[in-house]
């Protein structure tokens, strides 16, 4: 029995907390840009904390890209009863492709096998559109967006620039952390940060 079915058994009903996320694939430091992805989830622990009854276990929807996807996806399933909802633009044996080297191959595999749900994009027109799909669908199935971005606008189509400034005109909560310079973290709280229900 795991720990989510066993709180549940003793009278308790957990939260899930579903986080998104996007980011670019070139990272500079993952080492302090994962102790600020620490701090974030910290803070919305703060934000939307658990009780006796209600404990609050997150749900991480990523596309499992290299660099920001994963890194993110990785701390969060340090977390005991995170669960991970694979959001694939492409199909798995396609998708690959885009991936250099046989370990980040390897790590995709790891990933996507524990992933709870593996929700795949309808065929697109070009590998931009698809990531568009992909990244427009994380917003829409997530309480909070977690974005790992530079800051810079728009360069194309699908990028995190694209994604985050979607998220926004959705009015989605919103922490970026800074992957140029001090990696910072901004929050921006839209509508309002709450957990959906089991």
């Amino acid at each position: 029995m795991d720990e989510e079915r066993a709180r549940t058994s003793q009278g308790s009903v957990p939260f899930r907390l579903r986080v998104g996320v996007t980011g670019h694939r070139r990272l500079d430091d993952e080492e302090a840009l994962a102790a600020q992805v620490r701090r974030t989830f910290q803070r919305l622990r703060a934000l939307v904390p658990s009780s006796q009854f209600t404990p609050v276990l997150f749900t991480a929807v990523s596309s499992l890209a290299e660099g920001a996807d994963r890194l993110v996806t990785r701390e969060m399933l340090r977390d005991q009863g995170t669960r991970l909802e694979a959001a694939l633009p492409l199909p798995s044996e396609e998708y690959l492709r885009d991936f250099e080297s046989d370990a980040s191959k390897r790590e995709f595999n790891e990933l996507l096998a524990r992933a709870d749900v593996v929700t795949g994009m309808p065929p697109a027109a070009s590998r931009e559109e698809a990531y568009q799909r992909a990244g427009r669908y994380i917003v829409e199935h997530c309480d909070v967006l977690v974005a790992l971005w530079d800051g810079q606008p728009p360069r194309g189509q699908g990028g995190t620039a694209e994604i985050v400034e979607y998220a926004r005109k959705r009015r989605l909560p919103l922490f970026w952390i800074a992957t140029k310079g001090q990696p910072e973290i901004s929050e921006e709280m839209g509508q309002g940060i709450g957990p959906r229900g089991p």
